[in-house]
């Protein structure tokens, strides 16, 4: 049996199994953006075009092309600009409506707005859709240079080290020397972290809220889980699947994968509260797919990120989650947090976050601490678990705002 043949790419779609959520066929194969889709907000930039561009895991890119979005207008001294970083399946689209190319609305519409703590009006605000993502960067979605076809499974590893590399040279092209603030949370957080560890002269202040200074054993766990339900969906063709038609992509395995880290993503308190042990048909109980109503709201969220994302991004990305850890080849944590010892720091915890515990940001407060540096730390008492960074604005936005002004005052 061929390598394509094992992985399902030479048979009939009608002969593959399928999995019994019965996911919509119309999903498509990726719900990557593309040239000649709509570009709504997102400007981009080739970085060091000419040149191959180095991973830290030893991979090399022929091209890279970053998809960025900014608000507001830079200030005559290029001191007011602000670097937000997006989550796993965020993207550059931080703040604004759905609609003309985007997807979904801004994923931090509260924090981020007129009068909010990240205010257009004030601050010059730059978001990238990170190295191996699917909104307009080069990631495995995209079409490799001499081959004409996506880059599917040859795509290399990426770490947030190579992330952070990339928006440096978006930073360099807008004329931002120094950002005023370099602000995200989970997966974003771990870009902050390494902002303040790589170029520590380049930051004013840190804020990287729910994350982590290294991945622990339990998310990696999980992680793990996810990216191995969606790499045994047959449709998955081990990651070379851009040619199949509607429906016949790996939606499945993406969308289980975002079941796993939605249920880690959300606290008992809130599906309790919400679902409890409500049936979608309360007279179909016993049949073994009768789905309760809490599966109903699973099954939508996967259907819904498998419309705006792409499998393969979703395992380069989560697999680079995996792989943070500041100390890395640097010596030790503390050396690590050494170089950014005069850079003030702001982390939140969620109390009901149990994916991202409070632990690991008081750990990263008591080590900055410890090297003689400033790291502010609170706790918001949201019920919404790892995802109250996204959905808690109001307190998430106080604590920003406060932050962020004093760092201003102190010029």
């Amino acid at each position: 049996m061929t390598r394509d043949e094992a992985s399902g790419a030479g048979c009939d779609p009608a002969d593959l199994p399928r999995h019994p959520r019965a996911y919509p066929e119309s999903l498509p194969v990726t719900g990557a953006w593309q040239p000649g889709d709509e570009v709504g907000g997102r400007l981009f930039l080739d970085v060091a075009p000419g040149r191959p561009f180095a991973l830290e895991g030893g991979g090399v890119l022929d091209q890279v092309t970053m998809a960025y979005e900014t608000w507001g207008e830079l200030a005559p001294g290029a001191d007011n600009a602000i670097l937000v970083c997006h989550a796993l399946t965020g993207d550059s689209h931080a703040f604004g409506r759905s609609g003309n190319g985007h997807a979904t609305p801004g994923w931090w519409n509260g924090v981020i707005g007129p009068g909010c703590a990240i205010d257009p009006e004030r601050h010059f605000i730059v978001c990238v859709n990170v190295l191996g993502g699917c909104q307009g960067s080069t990631g495995p979605s995209s079409i490799e240079p001499g081959t004409g076809r996506p880059y599917g499974s040859r795509f290399p590893t990426v770490t947030a080290r190579d992330m952070v590399r990339c928006q440096a040279a978006v930073a360099d092209h807008l004329g931002v020397d120094r950002w005023l603030g370099v602000v995200g949370g989970s997966m974003g957080g771990m870009q902050v972290l390494e902002w303040g560890v790589m170029f520590p002269r380049r930051v004013r202040s840190l804020a990287p809220l729910c994350t982590a200074v290294a991945a622990s054993a339990q998310q990696i766990a999980w992680s793990a889980v996810g990216r191995t339900a969606l790499a045994l969906d047959p449709r998955f063709r081990g990651g070379d699947y851009y040619d199949a038609g509607p429906g016949d992509g790996p939606a499945a395995g993406l969308a289980i994968a975002r079941s796993v880290a939605q249920i880690t993503y959300r606290s008992n308190e809130v599906f309790t509260e919400r679902f409890d042990r409500e049936l979608v048909n309360p007279r179909a109980v016993y049949g073994p797919w009768d789905r309760f109503q809490v599966e109903s709201y699973l099954d939508y969220h996967g259907a819904k990120l498998v419309r705006r994302f792409d499998a393969n991004s979703y395992l380069v990305l989560n697999r680079s989650m995996d792989l943070h850890d500041i100390a890395r080849n640097r010596g030790s944590l503390e050396s690590a947090v050494a170089r950014f010892s005069s850079v003030p720091v702001l982390t939140l915890s969620i109390v009901s976050d149990t994916l991202y515990p409070t632990v690991q940001q008081t750990t990263m407060r008591d080590i900055v601490r410890a090297g003689g540096g400033r790291c502010d730390h609170h706790v918001i008492k949201s019920p919404d678990g790892h995802d109250g960074f996204l959905l808690a604005t109001r307190e998430v936005g106080s604590h920003l705002a406060g932050f962020l002004r004093e760092v201003e005052g102190n010029g």
